[in-house]
């Protein structure tokens, strides 16, 4: 099992824990709702079960297996990249290899594919990366008690992340951006 699967277990283990309910008694609760878009049973659960909406989010995708593992199935890095940066969002492949080069050069770190962006992670996950707009690519940075910057929009707690950042141009790429990265990487450990 990787590090990535047994990271989805423990989590969803967490979860069975808090709630009393294992994965399949979620299972029916979802598809007892008649709820099909992703979304909205995440919504349906947090306000329901009173999860997270990291927990949530957990759950959906467990139940739909419609996991970043699972679309990215039998496709190179490259076909994924294709995939989330299609259309539109094209434009914002350029700031993401900006990113990634210098995110390469902090050490060690596993890439998990989701539907629209990508998990970067080393014990846990540091960072978020994917297109929004055809003009925007926003960093999820998984790190607490930065010190308040412009850039930085804080999100609230029970987030998937704890900061934002909206990129739209490599140039944005800074030693700013990369300090905030790399205290995320070092803190995931």
């Amino acid at each position: 099992m990787s590090s990535i699967d047994q990271a989805v277990q423990t989590h969803l283990n967490n979860i069975q824990k808090k709630t009393g309910k294992s994965l399949q008694e979620m299972a029916v609760i979802v598809k007892k709702s008649g709820i099909s878009k992703h979304a909205e049973l995440r919504a349906m659960l947090m306000r329901n079960q009173g999860l997270s909406y990291g927990d949530a989010n957990a759950v959906v995708h467990a139940v739909l297996h419609s996991d970043g593992k699972r679309l990215a199935e039998n496709k190179s890095m490259e076909q994924v990249l294709d995939g989330i940066f299609s259309g539109a969002k094209s434009g914002m492949r350029l700031v993401h290899e900006a990113l990634m080069a210098q995110i390469s050069k902090l050490g060690e770190f596993e890439i998990e594919p989701k539907k629209g962006y990508l998990s970067l992670r080393r014990k846990k996950q540091f960072i978020m990366i994917g297109p929004v707009t055809s003009k925007r690519l926003d960093i999820g940075l998984n790190i607490k008690d930065l010190p308040p910057a412009k850039r930085l929009i804080e999100q609230p707690r029970g987030s998937m992340c704890n900061y934002i950042v909206r990129l739209t141009d490599p140039s944005q790429v800074d030693a700013e951006m990369l300090a905030w990265i790399k205290f995320a990487y070092e803190d995931a450990g």
